[in-house]
Formats: structure tokens, sequence, C-alpha cells
């Protein structure tokens, strides 16, 4: 087994430094090129969680993504290597660090903030033009580097073109939720590119407030604003920024600003320069052509085969990263955030149980009261009944969002059927059913 200790040289090429940060599938250290002396960030990604979280294919993506995405505003990836148990994603060195730092110690002067929306709009508009959509652009994925040049980072969440549906539109449910755009939280299909462009308005007003435009210690109550575009520009700002902002942080993605017409803005065009080539790194040649050499059934031991084979149909967690700022209580109650009739089809729990936990037992309940496990989707698990109704085939949702990996939320939304019927249903059988994985209620519109 490699180890990845300090002064360790990884792949006869790496010496590797200090850890630069650690998440719960990865570790990140600073290493230095033996032969070039090149400084780089080395992800390490520990193959048997990524197998077992069914986390390949999103590997594979990034994989993907970076090579596609080769511009001077993001974090490029120099190189792929794997053990029989690691992955290595070699990438560029960003000295200065998270833009949150600096945003943490209060709002950026009006020049260095237009300087770095600029570099963020001439990035994600080269990311859109590769077909690529971030889906968690927020300054916590945002580097600096030394001369203050803005870097995307982390496209662990991004989305390629070709992940559309028919409808053509994006389906996850992912990202920061005080970033995410209003057409997200509504689940019906988004415009990945119109979803990235919220994302980069909320973050200009942060750039320019120094606080979130959105912000609510009630998540619900927050995703309420978020839909109603519900925010007050302080009085600092000028007014071509006000209209900015409120052009870009539009609740209707059909009529929201285009990065085109962004680039028309007048306070935005200040200083930038619109015909920067855009300089390839000097590493280019080293990215993977084969994304599925990382994860070669010869280097990966008979444990992780036998988990990857035996569960392909795996259902994961929404993942929606940052959390924190749900009250992890048991009074965590959100029913008096909604109108009676929308609670009458849906409810909410949390729990302490994992994903394949709480997915297993939805599957069993849903068996033992007679409903078919109709489709299965990445965090969705779609239920339905067996007999035509009074309105139709009751049909039900299960959505698990990934809090933390250890606690999870659940929603079960009635989408299809009579309301009386699911009601019927939901409180005298699949609501007790749940007893045993469910840590705290959210509210579900019933009487307890």
């Amino acid at each position: 087994m490699v180890s990845e200790n300090k002064g360790h040289v990884l792949m006869k090429k790496y010496e590797l430094g200090r850890l630069l940060g650690q998440g719960t599938f990865a570790k990140v250290y600073h290493a230095r090129n033996i032969k070039t002396s090149h400084s780089v960030a080395i992800k390490v990604i520990e193959k048997e969680k990524v197998f077992k979280a069914g986390l390949i294919e999103q590997i594979k993506r990034e994989i993907s993504v970076l090579r596609l995405v080769r511009h001077p505003n993001i974090v490029q990836l120099y190189e792929v290597m794997a053990s029989k148990s690691k992955i290595y994603f070699v990438l560029e060195y960003v000295k200065g660090g998270e833009l949150f730092n600096k945003i943490s110690k209060g709002r950026l002067k009006e020049d260095v903030a237009r300087k770095c929306f600029q570099q963020l709009i001439s990035a994600v508009d080269f990311c859109h033009s590769r077909g690529v959509y971030h889906r968690d652009l927020k300054p916590e994925n945002l580097l600096l580097d030394e001369n203050e040049n803005l870097k995307i980072s982390d496209f662990g969440l991004s989305a390629l073109a070709e992940s559309k549906r028919q409808d053509g539109l994006l389906h996850t449910a992912c990202g920061t939720p005080a970033y995410v755009a209003p057409e997200v939280i509504n689940r019906k299909g988004y415009d990945g590119a119109k979803a990235d462009l919220w994302s980069c308005g909320v973050i200009l007003f942060v750039f320019m407030a120094g606080y979130l435009p959105f912000h609510d210690p009630n998540l619900m109550e927050m995703y309420r604003k978020i839909g109603n575009a519900e925010f007050k520009c302080p009085n600092w700002f000028l007014s071509d920024v006000r209209k900015l902002i409120t052009r870009i942080l539009d609740p209707n993605p059909e009529t929201r600003v285009s990065i085109e017409k962004i680039k028309e803005n007048s306070w935005f065009k200040k200083g930038f320069d619109a015909k920067r080539k855009n300089k390839e790194t000097e590493a280019q040649e080293l990215a993977p052509q084969d994304v599925n050499a990382a994860f070669n059934t010869s280097q990966i031991n008979a444990t992780e085969e036998k988990q990857d084979i035996e569960k392909p149909e795996m259902v994961k967690p929404i993942n929606l990263n940052a959390f924190d700022i749900i009250s992890l209580s048991a009074g965590f109650d959100l029913s008096g955030l909604f109108a009676e009739a929308f609670f009458k089809r849906e409810a909410r729990f949390t729990s302490t149980k994992p994903a394949s936990t709480i997915f297993s037992k939805l599957e069993e309940v849903a068996k033992r009261l007679g409903l078919k496990i109709k489709k299965k989707e990445e965090g969705v698990l779609k239920m339905e009944g067996s007999k035509e109704g009074l309105k139709g085939v009751l049909t039900i949702d299960a959505m698990v969002f990934e809090v933390t990996p250890s606690f999870h939320l659940v929603e079960i939304r009635m989408t299809n059927g009579d309301t009386y019927e699911y009601q019927k249903l939901w409180k005298q059988d699949m609501r007790p059913a749940l007893m045993d994985i469910v840590w705290a209620w959210q509210g579900d519109g019933l009487s307890t």
C-alpha cells in the first residue's frame, strides 16, 4: 500500500509535502515534481471508499470534465495516476488559497470584486462552450493565485451536456443551498448554464456586500426567499451593479440575463480584456485519454470487484454538500412555512442511518404495501400503486439528501393520484413502518 507521508516520493515522480485539506473520500497534499521542481497539488482518493459510496461514475466524469476545461481561470489537471488502492489527481497548485477566506474578513473592494467576477464569468462561459456545467459555484470553490487571479476548482458535482435527458434539461438536485438556483430547488429540470449563472449572481453579491443575499437559519424559509428572489442590495451598491445583480438573480430562468448581455454591461466591461487568449497549461498532454484507466479492474482487489458487480443499481443520496445551515435539533420543524394543502402531499424526516439502509427500508415498505418500484435515479426512489384510483394511479417519490455521510434528509412526496388515498396510506401504513429509521420528523401535515 502506498502511504502519503511528508517527504514520501510518489510514483517516483512527486515528493509529497504538507496536507492542504481533506474530505470524506480524499486528501489533498502539496507536492513537488522531482524532475522540474514545479509545485503541484495532489488529490489522493481512496478507491474502496469510492466504490462503497457508488461514486465511480462521478470520479470518471470529473476526469473527463477537467480534460475539457483548460482555461487560465480554472485549476488545471496535469495527470491522473493510480495504484491498486488509490487514485491520484495531479493538479495545478494555487498558492493563494480559497477566495472565501478573503471574503470572510469583509467585502472586496469594487475593483477587486469586478476583476474576480470578470474572471469567473470568463471561465464559466468557457465551460459552457465545452458543454460543462459546474453546479456548485461558491467562494469556497474559487481559489486565488499569487497574483490575485481567480481559479475555479472542484468539478465533483459538474455535469456534461450529454447528461441531459430527452427534455434537454438536467434533473439532479445538487449544489450548495445558499447559491443554488430556484429551478434546481423545484426539481422539475433545469438548464445547467442558467443555473450556474444564478450562482455567479449570488457570488457577485457576496463579493460586493460581504454577506449572502439569501440567508436564513431555516432552510425552507431560505428556499422560499430564493424562489421569490427576496433580497435587498446594501446602500453602497452603485445603481449599475444593482441592476446587473437583479437581472442575474431573476427567478425565471427564461428571462434571466445571459452571459453575452453581462459582458455588454458598462460596469462589467470596465478594464475587461475580451480578447485575452486562453493559454493552455504546459502539461496538457499529460491529461489521460482513457477515464477508465484509474479504475482498471487489474488494479482493483477482489472485495472492490464484488461490490461493483453486486450493486450495479445502488441508489445514491443526493449530495447537497452544505446543509450546515440546518439546525440539527429535534425541534427543526418546517411545517409552519408551507400552506396546508402543500403538506398534505409531502412529508420530511431526518435520519442518522446510512443511505443504503434508508433506501432498503423504503423498498421493503413499498413492497409490503403493494407499491411497485417504478424507477430508481440518483437519490430518488419512485413508487407506484398497483391499481387506478379516483384520480389515476397513486405515485410517490422518495428523495434522500445527504447532509453529511451520517445524516440524511428524506422527503416523501405524492406526485400523482388522489390526496385522500395518499393520506390514508401514509398515516396508517407508511409513516409507522418507517419509524425505525427516523431521527426527527420535519412536519408532515398529519397529527401525531
